[in-house]
């Protein structure tokens, strides 16, 4: 019996009840999916269906033993045995998957005219399915290793590596972790692991291995394209792209831990209003509600939210509320919730997720309802009343305890499509506002999933050190994210735990951090300040209240300080029209505004393997300074005419360069005949 088959857009095996399919989905893209079960149609997972409609059609052929699907500058072939491999549009191979069986070839290619086989004993498929309960299987995919390839891509991990081939990463979302599992290799091609499940890659130099702890199907999509930016904006098409970044938003944005009532915080924006320095957003961080999932203002410290969001745009501020996704059992909503289903389920135990400050579960956002009841009580409560901006925090979401295993939701258990949770969280609001007839919509969110840029999501960093090591391993976080195809990124400026508002040393990472997040898309000021203050109130109604740090304003740091951050706050005023152009370029064509040189410089080998520095758009080269007590760094220089941005020398590129960086100067340079430029004019 023949087991391939050809259709007019795709390619398919089957065998003894297992099958697979290839189908053209996107410019030079494919989407495969296998699977021992039954074939039910496939969750659309992070793909927009729109993106399987092929602008070109793609060509479908079949010579022998091998079945072939070309879409633009990709084929994949299938054999008899339903083995996968995947080529670029000169036939070179990309990807291939990995097979050591004894009573097939597990492995073929060709030496000269001559064809090489290779028979094994070891037993090892490709693609392996171990069932478990219903329709679903631990999976693992594994690929053949590639000499010499680099990585980059797939999300948020604390840990200084860019390159990440030879990591291992947990495909789990944790607090300061986000999994997005779209990969751009340096030999051209990106591959997105579109399954939602927790799970694990290894990106071995023996070859790289998926696994998914709970699916019903392999599915994945690969693109091939001859430039990492191609890679990127390839899969932007097929996952959407940020809307337009709203212009207020590239300005300084002002938080703590926190403003714990509605005149302090009016205080600090009349404050930065008297003093000159314009503030784009301000933030009423958590615990401004009498309970954890009332979603609204607790009227005794904050009496006239309308008031205080009409004042703030008067002075051409935004507020930002910060939302968890936690509910306490005292809640108001409570009961309503727990009746119609709109909160996580624990398998085993008690129904408490999380014990900060409360007992709390998490709100289902698999849940349509559950969106629709969260999106109703933030209109109410703070759209209604002048809020346009959300703080989507506890996003992973941030079990006590992680027992993924543990948890059920709406859409499926945890192990299976809990990765997913961040994208629904941002998508709640994304729709309410929309509804609204918002369309610039922005939410400041700790976690994200492949596909949540599409739903306005601006990612932080999460809850990490005061330290430089901590700083050094945001840079590649942030360049990695951008690679992942999430290009709203930013960090708590100075790290959110720790760093004493009196301390020399932090006053140091303070001025870093803070000369660095001018180069990046959001300036956002954010931290649990030394020294710390408890509440006045340990309980007020049976309720444990929340302590609030030291002074996070420019100011807070003395006088020196200070003169340093208000001069680079400046700067950022000034770099607002060249920030707004990149802005666009991501919201038309997905391109990140934060990425590695490689992105703008492919064809350099020195900017594959360049880490510590970065392009901001296509004219800003940035160095930042990582290290305590640093005055001097080497930065490398692509071909070209580049200029220093403090002293206007003009230096050639093509090498690298002893860069003088005392403390209040990071290093930038500019692409000569770049009008950024101007923005560096009296510097």
């Amino acid at each position: 019996m023949d087991t391939l088959i050809l259709e007019s857009r795709a390619i398919a095996w089957t065998y003894n009840g297992d099958w697979l399919r290839i189908e053209a989905h996107g410019p030079d893209g494919l989407r495969l999916r296998a699977s021992p079960f039954p074939d039910r149609g496939g969750r659309p997972g992070a793909l927009l269906d729109d993106g399987a409609v092929a602008e070109v059609a793609p060509i479908v052929t079949r010579d022998g033993a091998t079945a072939r699907i070309t879409h633009g500058r990709i084929t994949a072939e299938v054999d008899l045995q339903g083995r996968v491999r995947f080529l670029n549009a000169k036939g070179e191979l990309l990807l291939e998957e990995k097979w050591r069986q004894r009573d097939t070839i597990s492995k073929f290619w060709t030496v000269g005219t001559e064809e090489v086989r290779m028979i094994s004993a070891l037993g090892l498929a490709g693609r392996e399915f171990r069932p478990m309960t219903g329709e679903t299987a631990r999976i693992t995919v594994r690929f053949e290793g590639k000499a010499d390839e680099r990585l980059y891509g797939m999300g948020q991990y604390q840990q200084p590596h860019l390159d990440l081939a030879g990591c291992t990463l947990e495909l789990a979302q944790r607090n300061s972790q986000a999994s997005v599992p779209f990969v751009v290799s340096s030999h051209g091609y990106g591959l997105l692991w579109n399954m939602p499940a927790v799970g694990a890659v290894h990106f071995a130099a023996n070859g790289a291995t998926w696994t998914a702890e709970v699916a019903r199907e392999i599915d994945y999509w690969i693109t091939a394209a001859d430039t990492p930016a191609d890679i990127l904006r390839n899969y932007a098409r097929v996952t959407g792209t940020v809307p337009m970044m709203p212009d207020y938003a590239l300005g300084l944005w002002q938080s703590k831990l926190r403003y714990r009532m509605q005149e302090e915080l009016l205080a600090v924006a009349r404050d930065y209003r008297d003093r000159g320095i314009p503030l784009a957003v301000i933030v009423a961080d958590f615990f401004h509600w009498p309970v954890q999932g009332d979603w609204r203002f607790d009227e005794r410290e904050w009496p006239d939210p309308a008031a205080m969001t009409a004042e703030l745009k008067a002075m051409g501020t935004e507020l930002l509320v910060s939302v968890w996704p936690t509910v306490d059992h005292r809640s108001e909503n409570y009961p309503e919730m727990a009746e119609k289903g709109y909160l996580v389920r624990s398998r085993r135990g008690l129904d408490v997720q999380q014990e900060f400050l409360g007992n709390t579960r998490f709100i289902d956002v698999t849940h349509p309802g559950a969106r629709a009841f969260l999106w109703d009580r933030a209109k109410r409560n703070y759209r209604d009343k002048g809020v346009a901006l959300f703080w989507l925090d506890e996003a992973e979401p941030e079990y006590s305890a992680y027992d993924f295993d543990n948890y059920r939701y709406h859409g499926g258990s945890v192990l299976e499509i809990g990765n997913a949770y961040p994208l629904h969280y941002a998508q709640a609001f994304y729709e309410g506002l929309h509804a609204e007839g918002e369309n610039e919509i922005v939410s400041l969110i700790r976690c994200a999933w492949a596909g949540s840029q599409r739903y306005g999501a601006l990612v932080w960093s999460g809850d990490i050190h005061s330290s430089f090591e901590a700083m050094r391993n945001q840079l590649s976080a942030g360049l990695n994210m951008g690679m992942a195809g999430i290009p709203w990124w930013t960090t708590d400026i100075g790290g959110f735990h720790g760093g004493h508002v009196e301390d020399p040393a932090f006053h140091e990472l303070m001025i870093r951090w803070f000369q660095w997040a001018v180069f990046t898309p959001i300036l956002r000021m954010h931290g649990h300040r030394d020294p710390i203050t408890p509440p006045a109130e340990p309980f007020r109604d049976g309720v444990a209240q929340c302590d609030t740090g030291a002074g996070n304003e420019l100011w807070s740091f003395g006088e020196s300080v200070f003169a340093i951050l208000r001069r680079y706050a400046a700067l950022r005023e000034r770099l607002r029209p060249y920030v707004a152009g990149l802005m666009r370029a991501a919201h038309e064509q997905g391109d990140p505004l934060m990425r590695p040189m490689f992105y703008d410089y492919p064809d350099d080998p020195r900017c594959w393997a360049v880490d510590d520095q970065y392009m901001f758009g296509p004219d800003l080269l940035v160095a930042p300074v990582t290290d305590a007590g640093v005055s001097e760094r080497s930065v490398y220089l692509p071909q070209g005419i580049w200029c220093d941005a403090w002293t206007g020398e003009r230096i050639e590129g093509g090498g690298d360069l002893a860069c003088n960086a005392p403390v209040e100067r990071i290093p930038v340079f500019i692409r000569d005949g770049a009008g950024v430029a101007q923005a560096f004019e009296g510097e």
